[in-house]
């Protein structure tokens, strides 16, 4: 007889299936594309209308079966294509992170960092350095997670613990960095595209939610050290298993070659940030506007995606040309054809989210959606915190069953960016609301692409390890970091802080 499984057992199996159940997030973007083309038709036929809240204008959907539509789709699918906003961005900014990561800069950090910390820091380090790792998209989860596990065995500390808070940083405060990374100009791109339904001159810039995001680092690392701490490790209980001597070689101290590439890759960075200073902070300085003199709409700005790829590449190959991981041009060249072989799915993807929200602002569908949402949210009541905070939570319900954070913004932003822009809210700060639902629930969704991965790792040191116990480790710091952030998030806003530049 087969033991009864736990409520949480089943309700996960339910998310586990209807997640399993949905097509490949290219295919969900087809199957949307041509539902909006037949939808158009629909709207047609059926009278819909709208009263453009701000200019006073009808607004009425464009069938896409039309002549018109068809022509539409014939001559604008190579367009779209190419001219979707994230797409340029993020190849560039990975380019330059590319040359870093694989120099081996990225992954020394990583390990001084974790490994010059005290036993009594080192939870609150390791989650610092998993937030801080997302700068370089999955390094933290292939290298930290394994890494956080062997470094509190050999202290004596439960590896599940190490692993779980490595876990928490990476993929729980994803979207929190000091430093602005591939997934900015990523979503800023998609709520350009998106924002540009009720305002063609809209403009979303990458480090739009700079502030907020920085400020976060410290609030994820300092709530998932007391959870790890406190809950999670005592929870546990004591390790008896001793330290682990597979992973010998990444608990060896930094070699000197390293130090040195370390130390002259941080020579490079300053460097270049002294430069940026020297062009922002003067008046008159050479990054500002020529016009204006203004930093907020300047070339320091507009130009950011530009000066991540220059600071990732410069600082990879003062690494690589001292430690001899980069010996020639060829290398460097390698590390960021390498970066590129990553992202065949995403170029896929990307086309098939192009064409639908492209289709989606043809149509008007999207602009007419978004007012009668607005209207829907003004007759509702709710407006400015509590509406933000309730598109806080479904995000992190709809990450349940959907794990790609680009898939999912791409699908959601044609709709709530324009929605909220028309009761008022900037769509930096919808952007702001998505990134925090995205980011808590990451730990806890079967859909997270590495979630089979962590549970491998959990393997190697409980082999009845599964499912369930990945889940019931991570949800503490799953529904904590959703509460805090949020909080946080809510007091940002009531006190008019600046989510960013």
């Amino acid at each position: 007889m087969a033991p009864s499984r736990s409520l949480t057992d089943r309700f996960l199996q339910v998310i586990e299936r209807s997640g399993n159940a949905l097509p490949h997030p290219a295919t969900l973007f087809l199957i949307l594309a041509l539902l909006v083309i037949l939808g158009s038709e629909l709207a047609v036929q059926a009278g819909v209308h709208a009263v453009h809240p701000k200019t006073g204008a009808e607004l009425v959907p464009l069938s896409l079966l039309s002549v018109e539509g068809l022509h539409l789709i014939l001559t604008k699918t190579v367009t779209n294509f190419t001219g979707f906003a994230p797409l340029g961005t993020v190849l560039v900014a990975l380019l330059g992170i590319g040359i870093a990561e694989s120099s081996g800069l990225i992954g020394a950090a990583l390990r001084l960092v974790v490994l010059s910390a005290a036993r009594r820091w080192l939870a609150g380090v390791v989650i610092f350095a998993g937030v801080m790792s997302n700068v370089a998209s999955e390094l933290g989860y292939v290298l930290l997670v394994p890494l956080a596990g062997s470094i509190f065995a050999a202290a004596g500390r439960h590896p599940l613990a190490g692993m779980a808070a490595a876990f928490a940083g990476v993929s729980g405060g994803y979207s929190a960095n000091l430093l602005l990374g591939t997934v900015d100009p990523l979503l800023a791109g998609i709520s350009q595209e998106a924002a540009r339904i009720v305002d063609p001159a809209a403009l979303v810039n990458p480090a739009c939610n700079y502030y907020f995001m920085a400020a976060s680092t410290f609030v994820i690392a300092a709530t998932g050290w007391w959870l790890t701490e406190k809950v999670v490790e005592p929870r546990l209980g004591p390790w008896k298993g001793g330290s682990d001597q597979q992973a010998s070689d990444l608990l060896k101290p930094m070699t000197r070659a390293e130090k040195r590439g370390l130390l002259a890759a941080i020579a490079v960075f300053a460097l270049f940030a002294a430069l940026i200073l020297w062009g922002t902070l003067p008046q008159g300085g050479f990054l500002r506007d020529p016009k204006t003199d203004s930093v907020l709409h300047s070339p320091f700005m507009s130009g950011i995606v530009t000066l991540i790829f220059l600071s990732g590449a410069l600082a990879g190959v003062a690494y690589g040309v001292v430690t001899r991981s980069i010996t020639s041009d060829a290398a460097a060249m390698k590390g960021m054809a390498k970066s590129m072989e990553s992202l065949a799915g995403y170029l896929v993807l990307v086309f098939f989210a192009a064409q639908f929200v492209a289709y989606f602002q043809w149509t008007n569908l999207g602009l007419i959606l978004a007012v009668k949402g607005a209207e829907a949210l003004q007759a509702s009541g709710l407006s400015g915190s509590p509406v933000l905070l309730a598109f806080i939570v479904l995000t992190a319900i709809v990450n349940l069953v959907m794990g790609s954070a680009s898939a999912k913004w791409a699908l959601m932003a044609p709709v709530f960016v324009p929605m909220l822009m028309l009761a008022g809210v900037d769509p930096a700060t919808t952007q702001c609301a998505f990134r925090i639902g995205d980011s808590c629930t990451n730990v806890v969704s079967p859909m997270m692409s590495y979630f089979a991965l962590i549970i491998a790792f959990f393997q190697r040191y409980d082999p009845k390890a599964g499912l369930g116990t990945l889940v019931a480790t991570m949800f503490p710091y799953s529904l904590a970091f959703l509460v805090v952030w949020s909080l946080m998030f809510w007091v940002w806003l009531e006190a008019g802080l600046p989510l960013g530049p």
